[in-house]
């Protein structure tokens, strides 16, 4: 499982037109599902996400996790993410999950943050959405469950 982890002020995700999640503080996961990934990945990856310390305390320092900054997660799928461009210029998808388990491992990873407390916000899995936000920093980072 790669996640795209975005700190945010704020940010919204919708399908023609129509909202479907709006955070303020917070981070943007876009998260992509490969064919191997199980619940464990999952579990992993959002457990590493809610405990990141990317926020800033009093002295500006990188030292609060999501949970101590008041923040939300809004987390939408992006199976592109798992993408191999190593050959010619058409990019492969041949390593990203079948629709039916990525949007089974989806959920679960949703599940999983919700569970541990975090406002979450979705995407809907599968369609074209429009993601407006306004990066922190910038503050990106790139997790990937298989290098732990």
């Amino acid at each position: 499982m790669r996640a795209v982890v975005q700190r945010v002020r704020h940010a919204q995700v919708s399908v023609a037109g129509r909202l479907l999640g709006r955070i303020e503080r917070g981070l943007v996961v876009l998260l992509g599902i490969a064919a191997e990934d199980t619940e464990a990945d999952a579990r992993e990856l959002a457990e590493r996400i809610a405990r990141m310390r990317i926020f800033a305390d009093q002295a500006g320092k990188m030292n609060l996790d999501l949970a101590a900054a008041g923040g939300a997660l809004l987390v939408v799928s992006q199976f592109t993410l798992m993408a191999d461009t190593s050959a010619g210029r058409r990019p492969s998808f041949t390593h990203a999950a079948p629709p039916a388990r990525a949007r089974e491992l989806y959920q679960y990873f949703l599940s999983q943050c919700r569970a541990a407390g975090i406002l979450t916000e979705e995407g809907e899995f599968g369609a074209m959405m429009e993601v407006e936000l306004v990066n922190d920093g910038p503050v990106t980072f790139v997790l990937d469950s298989r290098r732990r």
